[in-house]
């Protein structure tokens, strides 16, 4: 499976302008039913100020070249957040963006030994390194206890995406899978709009897709970025934990990312990643 910019475009900007409503965007609704949800194309265009013409051969793929003032006029009326707009132009304007240029296996995705030697300095709160088609490539002893040994795992078996979709123990850790799972998706959509060419990339998606689930959420074409956020856990030591996330991409390496988590101070749940923190230690010693 690789990505056809030319469909993938047309199906991300159609279910952009399903989730819009006349009203969303300051136009009349006179009622009654639609035949289609969200915006028509003949409204999409006479907002973003373009031909129905022009924007029907961006929807369709016809063309891919568009200028700039088209594509951030068509961004402005769908609403589009900045990671949303990022994909849109590396869809519609594909000379643009760096993609995989290979042909055949992708190299191993490995971490440098400075990235590494600072996760394992992180003792106090699960750390992670997350790659390309969301790898799992090191993680530190408190990921361990709050999520998996990944390092008992299949090589392929270390992969958030692959977990949540065919480990039931690992997806029973989340409070709301289905929002992990959606989650997930999203940022698998985002690297395949980076990398369309991966034949790993696009192996793992067509084997996830068999998941009803998973192809269920990747249908809605949503795109996101792996920035900050928070999970709750339901962890077999401690219970019920709620974590705060932050991303920081390695700068030579955006496909890389290493995930930190936090908790607020005086929360109950700072008080359980001690106690998860403290029967790690105690396991290790052990």
């Amino acid at each position: 499976m690789t990505l056809d910019r030319r469909a993938e475009l047309g199906e991300f900007l159609r279910s952009r302008r399903a989730r819009l409503n006349p009203a969303d965007v300051g136009l009349p609704d006179y009622g009654g039913r639609r035949r289609v949800p969200g915006l028509r194309r003949e409204e999409l265009a006479l907002l973003a100020g373009v031909s129905v013409d022009h924007y029907v051969r961006l929807e369709q793929g016809r063309a891919l070249q568009f200028s700039e003032e088209v594509l951030d006029a068509v961004a402005r009326t769908l609403k589009l957040d900045p990671t949303e707009r990022e994909h849109l132009y590396r869809l519609a304007r594909p000379g643009q963006s760096q993609v995989y240029q290979g042909t055949g296996k992708r190299e191993p995705q490995w971490v440098r030994p400075g990235l590494q030697r600072l996760l394992e300095s992180t003792t106090d709160v699960p750390a992670y390194i997350v790659g390309l088609g969301t790898d799992v490539l090191a993680w530190n002893g408190l990921t361990v206890a709050l999520m998996t040994d990944f390092e008992t795992l299949a090589p392929h078996e270390r992969n958030l995406a692959w977990l949540v979709c065919h480990d039931e123990g690992f997806r029973a850790l989340f409070a709301d899978p289905v929002g992990k799972m959606a989650d997930i998706a999203a940022y698998l959509r985002l690297d395949l709009g980076r990398h369309p060419e991966d034949p790993a990339l696009g192996t793992l998606i067509g084997q996830l897709c068999r998941n009803p689930d998973f192809a269920q959420v990747w249908a809605r074409h949503d795109v996101r970025d792996k920035t900050h956020g928070s999970y709750t856990y339901r962890n077999p030591v401690v219970g019920e934990i709620t974590l705060e996330y932050e991303a920081f991409r390695a700068p030579d390496d955006p496909d890389q990312a290493l995930i930190l988590h936090t908790v607020p101070e005086g929360s109950p749940s700072e008080a359980a990643l001690r106690l998860l923190a403290a029967w790690t230690a105690t396991a290790r010693v052990g």
